[in-house]
């Protein structure tokens, strides 16, 4: 900055010693230049010898040094003016110790020619400071100024910067109205190139956006450690608290879990907040990852599977990412599905079904899976013990088999020809030839088998076994009525009626059961089916003659008149 003073003499007397400043007072700024110019008069006749400016008044005669020579002023002071009357002085890089009042002295060619003005120049040196409010919060009106500590004697044009960025601002005064978190920053103004010291402008706002982030970034694996971030904007800083939900979690803008686990997952968010707001983030999604586990299987529809119906095996496992999912039975791969159908359904289906879940993390296999298929009987047959169709001497023993599930509940026998059934259970025991098969029933459904022919041989054998049979059964009869005539021996009423009861006219049963002659031999088959069925122990023992000596004694009488009379 330059600034100029003019000295203009006035119209004096020749005889007259005079300096003229104008003005007599100059502020400029620190580092400025200035002219400091003035005019002077000395009497007539006299010639100028020296000419020269001090800093300060000099009091009783005392000289003062010329700034010419002043090492402070040296190289920065220049004369400008000359020997007649011009006696201009130039100051550059203005400091605040320049600031002090200036006279001019000069000395002419005759004794007492000597003379300093005594009112001299006052320079004042000042700087440039801007004025800005201590508090500002978000929506106020403010101003901020560009301050000197006196009125500058040129009026300058003020320029305005903003983070040494230049405003449109032209004046002392920079006016923000409404200010905003925008507005904050760092402001100096300046004059002509020479700058204020920069000052902070300070807005006071609540939250408005926050920043959440998670570190590290990318996919978080289980049992690994993770950190959640939160920053906000506001000014004052804000206190931040982290959320699950609505469960608190941490005070802090930093939140570090270790060992993450899969029940992390989830939506968390950071609130911020000072004194002028409140604030929530956005919510942040925590993706843990971790292998398949809880794998789980199922039957639909549920219960009994029945043969020829239609079944789906489902698979379902807690894995992240989600899994691939195949079947087995046994070792031996089935689908690659999460859901396996089986239409129309077999027995052969039945077994263990395992389900093996994998995803990038890890492997896991399901429990087995019983399917349980449930039909009716199938495959029924008839086996013949001892094998052959023809058996001889012996009775024939028929077992029944089948395939069925549940197991067959009811077999019952048949004889092709006969209405009613024969005979039940596993096996059967046939006594006379003919064709015979068996019907096989569980609680979903009944199969018959085909028929097999059983032939009894040796059928003359047979009865002559049953003739003895009963031979023996009618002497075990007659050793019990022996028995009981000889207790009553001796007793006249008793004999009588023993004797009328075994009156010769009379036929008696037991002979005739005997005689082959007058049976048929359907009666023979059940005399002997009845015979056979009877212990043949009772018969060895009724026999015995030491059972029953008297008895036995009698037997052997009779037995001996019987010989006699024949």
């Amino acid at each position: 900055m330059h600034f100029s003073v003019l000295c203009v003499a006035g119209v004096v007397g020749q005889f007259e010693w005079v300096v003229k400043y104008s003005p007599k007072s100059i502020c400029a700024l620190k580092g400025s230049t200035v002219t400091i110019g003035c005019t002077y008069i000395y009497p007539y006749g006299r010639s100028i010898k020296q000419a020269f400016w001090n800093k300060g008044w000099a009091p009783n005669g005392e000289e003062r040094p010329d700034l010419l020579n002043d090492p402070e002023y040296r190289d920065r002071v220049q004369f400008t003016g000359d020997k007649q009357h011009n006696c201009t002085l130039r100051l550059r890089d203005l400091t605040e110790k320049d600031q002090s009042k200036y006279y001019f002295r000069f000395i002419t060619d005759q004794t007492g020619g000597k003379y300093q003005d005594p009112d001299g120049v006052d320079l004042s040196v000042t700087d440039l400071q801007v004025e800005v409010p201590e508090t500002v919060t978000e929506g106020d009106k403010v101003t901020l100024t560009c301050n000197t500590s006196c009125s500058l004697t040129d009026s300058p044009t003020f320029t305005w910067y903003k983070n040494g960025h230049s405003l449109s601002s032209r004046t002392d005064q920079l006016h923000l109205q409404a200010v905003s978190r925008e507005d904050k920053g760092r402001y100096h103004c300046a004059v002509q190139g020479l700058n204020s010291p920069e000052v902070t402008l300070n807005v006071r706002y609540g939250p408005q956006y926050i920043l959440v982030s998670i570190h590290p970034s990318g996919g978080t694996v289980e049992d690994s450690s993770v950190t959640l971030t939160c920053s906000s904007d506001a000014n004052p800083p804000p206190e931040c608290n982290w959320f699950k939900g609505t469960s608190f979690l941490s005070k802090g803008e930093n939140y570090t879990m270790n060992r993450i686990r899969s029940v992390d997952s989830g939506e968390y968010k950071c609130k911020c907040s000072n004194e002028h707001r409140e604030k929530y983030s956005e919510a942040l999604t925590l993706n843990v990852l971790y292998p398949p586990k809880s794998v789980s299987v199922s039957i639909r529809p549920s219960g009994d599977t029945v043969e020829d119906s239609s079944v789906t095996l489902t698979c379902s496992s807690d894995a992240n990412p989600p899994t691939e999912c195949n079947w087995f039975k046994g070792a031996s791969f089935l689908s690659k599905v999460e859901n396996y159908t089986m239409n129309r359904i077999r027995s052969v289906d039945s077994g263990e079904y395992k389900c093996k879940c994998s995803n990038e993390h890890g492997v896991k296999y399901s429990e087995a899976l019983t399917l349980n298929v449930v039909y009716p009987p199938k495959s029924v047959s008839v086996s013949i013990r001892p094998s052959g169709e023809t058996v001889e001497d012996s009775s024939v023993t028929l077992t029944c088999s089948s395939d069925a599930n549940p197991p067959v509940q009811n077999y019952t026998w048949f004889k092709e020809g006969e209405t009613s059934p024969v005979g039940s259970g596993h096996s059967y025991s046939a006594l006379q030839s003919g064709s015979y098969y068996c019907v096989a029933q569980n609680e979903y459904g009944a199969q018959t088998a085909a028929a097999v022919s059983v032939t009894v041989k040796g059928f003359g054998k047979v009865v002559l076994y049953a003739v003895v049979a009963v031979v023996a059964g009618g002497l075990s009869v007659i050793i019990v009525v022996l028995c009981v005539r000889r207790k009553r021996r001796g007793n006249p009423t008793d004999e009588v009626n023993l004797q009328q009861k075994s009156d010769p006219n009379t036929k008696d049963d037991t002979y005739t059961a005997l005689h082959p002659m007058s049976r048929s031999s359907d009666d023979v088959y059940h005399t002997l089916a009845t015979v056979h069925s009877s212990p043949s122990d009772d018969l060895y023992t009724a026999l015995d003659p030491q059972y029953c000596s008297p008895v036995y004694d009698n037997l052997a009488a009779v037995t001996m008149e019987t010989t006699e009379t024949q």
